[in-house]
This record gives C-alpha cells, sequence and structure tokens, in this order.
C-alpha cells in the first residue's frame, strides 16, 4: 500500500499554528522547500510518464518520483523540501523547474529562493517627480504600491476607482489587507477571488525577495491568522508578477467597469523597494470612459490645484 504523505494544502487553524502560521517566512530555505511541496502537488503524474493509478493516495508527484525525473538523488531531494540543503545548483534548479512545470514567474522566485540571504528590509520612497507623474496621468486612474502592497501614492480618480484611498476610513491602504480583512472589497473586486491570488502570489515573491523584512512577515502573519481564505490561496503555492491584463471594478456612482490596466515598474535605487505604478484606461468612445469621465468631472471640484496626487505620511 501506498504512503500517505501529509496533504502540503490542508489548511492549518490560525490558532494551532502559532505566531508565524506560514511555514518559511523569514527562513528562505524553509520556503523553498515549501514552495517545492506545494508545486509537486499540482503535477499529474502523467506529465512525466508516471502512471496515476487507482490506489494512488499522494496529490501530485511523491518526493522520489521528483528526484528521479529531475536527476537527483532522493536523499538530496529531501534535503531541499526540509530545508537541510542549501545554494543548489542552476542545473540542479533548472531540471527542477522542468519537471514540476514553472513558467517564467515560478522560475525566477525558485531562483529566489535558492540564493536568498537576508539582508536589511528594503524601503519604499516616494519622491515629487513620482507625484507629478501620478498628476500627468489625469484622466487616468493610477495608482503606485510597493512590494508589501502598500498603495504608497496615488491621483484622485485612482483612489476613488479601488474604495476610496483619499479617505482613510473607507479602507485599508494595503491592499492585500483590504482584500482579505474587509468585506467591502468583495464589492469593489467582483472577480475577487483572481484579484486575492494575485495578492498572494506578489506577497509570496516579495517575502523570498526581503526574508529579513519584519513589517512583510509581521503582514503576512496577521493576515494568516486572520483570513482563511489567505491561508487556503498561500498553500497553494501561486506565484505572480505584475502584468497588464484587463480587471472589473465596481463604483458605487460609476457601476461595474471592465478597464485594461498596465503596471509601469520603478527600478529601485540602493537600499529601497521598486514600486509599481498601476494605471487604467477604457477604450475611447466606450460607456466605460464616459463613466471615468464623470467620476473624475465629479471628483475635481474637491481637488486642491497641484496636489492632487497624494502619498502615505
Amino acid at each position: 500500500m501506498d504512503t500517505v504523505e501529509p496533504d502540503e494544502r490542508t489548511v492549518v487553524p490560525a490558532a494551532a499554528a502559532g505566531s508565524a502560521p506560514l511555514e518559511g517566512l523569514g527562513d528562505p530555505h524553509r520556503a523553498l522547500g515549501g514552495f517545492l511541496r506545494a508545486r509537486r502537488g499540482r503535477v499529474a503524474p502523467e506529465r512525466v510518464a508516471i502512471a496515476g493509478g487507482g490506489r494512488r493516495r499522494v496529490r501530485g508527484l511523491r518526493r522520489e518520483e521528483v528526484a528521479q525525473a529531475a536527476g537527483i538523488s532522493v536523499d538530496y531531494y529531501v534535503r531541499l523540501e526540509q530545508g537541510r540543503a542549501t545554494r543548489p545548483s542552476a542545473e540542479v534548479l533548472d531540471a527542477l523547474a522542468r519537471v514540476l512545470d514553472l513558467d517564467a514567474a515560478e522560475r525566477s522566485h525558485l531562483a529566489t529562493l535558492a540564493g536568498s540571504r537576508n539582508q536589511p528590509a528594503p524601503r519604499a520612497q516616494v519622491g515629487p517627480a513620482l507625484l507629478r507623474i501620478l498628476d500627468s496621468l489625469t484622466p487616468l486612474p493610477a495608482f503606485a504600491t510597493d512590494h508589501r502592497l502598500e498603495v504608497v501614492a496615488w491621483n484622485p480618480l485612482g483612489g476613488e476607482l479601488i474604495g476610496g484611498l483619499g479617505d482613510p476610513g473607507r479602507r485599508d491602504r494595503n491592499n492585500a489587507r483590504f482584500l482579505f480583512l474587509d468585506p467591502a472589497s468583495r464589492q469593489v473586486h467582483p472577480a475577487w477571488e483572481e484579484r486575492a491570488a494575485e495578492a498572494v502570489g506578489q506577497l509570496r515573491v516579495a517575502a523570498g525577495r526581503s526574508p529579513g523584512d519584519t513589517e512583510l512577515t509581521a503582514l503576512l502573519t496577521e493576515l494568516a491568522e486572520q483570513s482563511v481564505d489567505f491561508r487556503r490561496i498561500w498553500a497553494t503555492g501561486e506565484v505572480v508578477m505584475c502584468a497588464a491584463g484587463r480587471k472589473e471594478l465596481r463604483h458605487p456612482a460609476a457601476g461595474l467597469l471592465a478597464l485594461d490596466y498596465q503596471t509601469l515598474h520603478v527600478p529601485a535605487a540602493p537600499g529601497e523597494s521598486g514600486l509599481v505604478v498601476h494605471v487604467f484606461c477604457a477604450e475611447e468612445g466606450s460607456p466605460e470612459a464616459a463613466a471615468l469621465a464623470d467620476l473624475g468631472a465629479a471628483l475635481r471640484p474637491s481637488v486642491v490645484p497641484n496636489a492632487s496626487s497624494r502619498r502615505l505620511p
């Protein structure tokens, strides 16, 4: 009979998980092991020419199957998953990425975890030039986030579109905290599950890049302790990089808007974290374009001249 391995995607209640319910926080070696377990759990045995069989009780691939397909010893692979093997070679990482069917973002994350070293947490800096850029993007909604998904700057239409950033009482200015701890986020984001998975994937990348970031660790721990959905999505091991596409947003006055978006990356200076500027737009002549114009006109009387973009104190 097959040995049953623990299901890595089983959610552990926060009360039983201690102060750091997410495996590997602050420890890139343990994070690497957790990522490998989650990824092998999603690979169908048939993909690597292994018969699944009706009695198979392990999700995805077993450790020995991954090791065999990657051409490495079972003992070494087990040590990788247990966080006891450090800094695997590029050849080993490439073989594991191939067997686990990792995409480009996941391959990058795997390499980051394998080579991570504890470093001081990067700080986000919002300069006057970025504020002027956000202003100049009007009438397009735009806002900027740091690696912790903190919204650090926005123009009025951007702040209004994603739940009212101009009013601290309306929503938390951290996008992940807003998504998982504020029921209002499900009204703002009709495709809530997609946005939630996106946020978790981005935070996973940030945690891999900055294992020594105590503020990020505190945020992840808070979310894991307070949100079953966050724990569930985190356990899948998904990795997401900001890109472009289309999102639906619902505004109480403008209604449901399907908008195209583009993310613009602001490079990091030494000791700082890069920022991501999120810009939304609508096709010319579309109902969404008209709704954005009306919403912008409604906001304009309350905007102070030459100070329309806002940032965190």
